[in-house]
């Protein structure tokens, strides 16, 4: 009798095995038992769980595979727009706040273009996030101080602190891409990879001369803003600041024809 009882209690064919004790094995136990497999040899094998592309929110670094690429007209359009509305913003504000009341209850003209260019932000990165279904790494950390500059600019009813965005963001930008040559990265190339490709020494020399260009352009806005009028700096910003940037831009051509690691213009397969 004894043995018997023991018999039954290492029976594992399911004969005799109380039914209320199995239905109370959690699901996820069941699952996990039914995945289990053996080989020739008695092993239990480790199951094989098929793995889930992960979804970058950043976009991939410089050259890399796989990185989906934006028309280089379509992003310099994102990036220039907003300031274009900034501007429209600045000089028809009082025609905009007869127009929609509600625009009027956000102070003058530069407090109205202020709002228009925080929410022209947010649909160029949207847009950019849509095409490319990454977020590109320089305009989210502008359109993050320009949220921040521009939320106080409203608040506190200053001008300031929106006139500060671009000294702000620029020396940001300066001390990022000379702080990442300090520690090997070149991140330069995570804007200007869709346009061109480089080798390592071309957008090295690149990521410097614009990170030393950054930086002027925060001690050229902190003088502009500091010593001449609002309308003086709105036109400065938008009309003088994007030509400086075309020509430095093209005074860097012959480093990059130097340095390309395939023709210029090429088509993209």
């Amino acid at each position: 009798m004894t043995k018997h009882k023991k018999n039954d209690a290492h029976d594992t064919s399911g004969k005799g095995k109380d039914p209320e004790a199995s239905a109370s094995l959690p699901i996820w136990f069941e699952r996990g038992l039914s995945r289990l497999k053996v080989n020739a040899a008695g092993e239990v094998l480790r199951p094989q769980i098929e793995a889930k592309q992960h979804q970058r929110i950043l976009e991939r670094d410089p050259n890399k595979p796989g990185r989906k690429e934006m028309n280089p007209f379509l992003k310099f359009a994102l990036e220039l727009g907003p300031l274009l509305v900034f501007f429209f913003a600045n000089s028809r504000g009082e025609d905009l706040a007869r127009a929609f009341p509600i625009l009027g209850d956000l102070g003058g003209p530069l407090f109205i273009a202020t709002a228009l260019f925080m929410a022209a932000m947010v649909i160029s990165l949207a847009v950019s996030w849509a095409i490319t279904r990454t977020l590109p790494i320089m305009p989210l950390v502008t359109l993050a101080v320009v949220l921040v500059f521009g939320g106080l600019t409203l608040w506190l009813q200053d001008e300031t602190f929106i006139k500060m965005k671009p000294t702000i963001v620029n020396a940001l930008f300066g001390c990022v891409l000379l702080g990442g040559l300090l520690f090997g990265k070149s991140l330069l190339g995570y804007v200007f990879d869709q346009a061109f490709k480089l080798d390592e020494e071309g957008w090295r020399k690149l990521t410097l001369r614009w990170g030393l260009f950054f930086i002027f352009l925060a001690v050229l806005n902190e003088v502009v803003w500091r010593n001449f009028s609002t309308d003086f700096w709105v036109n400065f910003k938008v009309w003088a600041t994007m030509p400086i940037t075309i020509v430095f831009m093209l005074t860097q051509l012959p480093l990059i024809k130097r340095h390309a690691t395939e023709p210029l213009g090429k088509a993209k397969d």
